[in-house]
């Protein structure tokens, strides 16, 4: 639930920093969940992407935080219209916040549409965000993108490769569309304004922000199914 290992766990316990409730008879260490959330709010700036990191390389189906997890479409749409009214009250994003909700949208709505019926194990998505922070995290443990862009170009290989497609190819039977396709419409609104993304799929995973002409695609040493994004704005 908090993304850190086992070994973590017992320093804190140790430093009294997450401290555990022990078992006379066996030992073992247990957390109350008023403690873990307690430390989630007060640690939710820096522990957001690391939190989804950790969930979507996992391949066990481990418990969630339900402020974290939207389990269907319905839900997601629900917190995506919170969060756009929330950021629509920061005066210094002027007429920013809408973009920053579509993109937000976009990438959410992309892995409900590409999983739909063909989730490997978790439905739904990791979403949430920090207005503090100034970042908004999302993350599925769907097929991710090559596996979806092969069914309509199977001659992709490889992560990079597919992750290069879907930002900067129209691939949709409904093109031409006027504010682009997809993933390539978040870059033109991420390039045009000032936002950065971080993106990752599979081993591949990119970075843009405003001003960027060119796509920084990279092949990670860290391999996942599924998709991470992290948003900052």
């Amino acid at each position: 639930m908090i993304g850190v290992s086992i070994q973590t766990l017992r320093r804190w316990d140790d430093a009294g920093k997450l401290p555990s409730v022990r078992k006379r008879i066996t030992g073992h260490r247990y957390y109350t969940k008023d403690d873990i959330d307690n430390y989630i709010k007060n640690n939710i700036k820096g522990l957001l992407f690391k939190l989804a990191r950790s969930w979507v390389m996992n391949d066990l189906e481990t418990e969630f935080h339900p402020d974290f997890y939207c389990s269907n479409n319905s839900m997601f749409q629900a917190r995506l219209s919170r969060l756009e009214g929330e950021l629509g009250e920061i005066r210094e994003l002027g007429k920013t916040f809408p973009l920053i909700s579509a993109i937000t949208g976009e990438i959410g709505n992309n892995s409900f549409d590409h999983n739909l019926g063909n989730w490997p194990d978790i439905p739904g998505i990791f979403f949430t965000y920090s207005l503090i922070g100034k970042k908004i995290v999302l993350a599925d443990r769907g097929q991710g993108i090559l596996a979806t862009l092969k069914k309509v170009k199977p001659e992709l290989t490889d992560h990079q490769d597919a992750l290069k497609v879907a930002f900067t190819e129209i691939i949709s039977g409904r093109a031409p569309e006027s504010r682009g396709n997809g993933l390539k419409f978040v870059r033109d609104v991420v390039t045009n304004n000032k936002i950065s993304l971080f993106f990752q799929t599979g081993d591949a995973q990119l970075k843009i922000q405003q001003e960027d002409s060119d796509l920084n695609i990279k092949k990670s040493i860290v391999n996942f199914r599924g998709c991470l994004a992290l948003i900052k704005f």
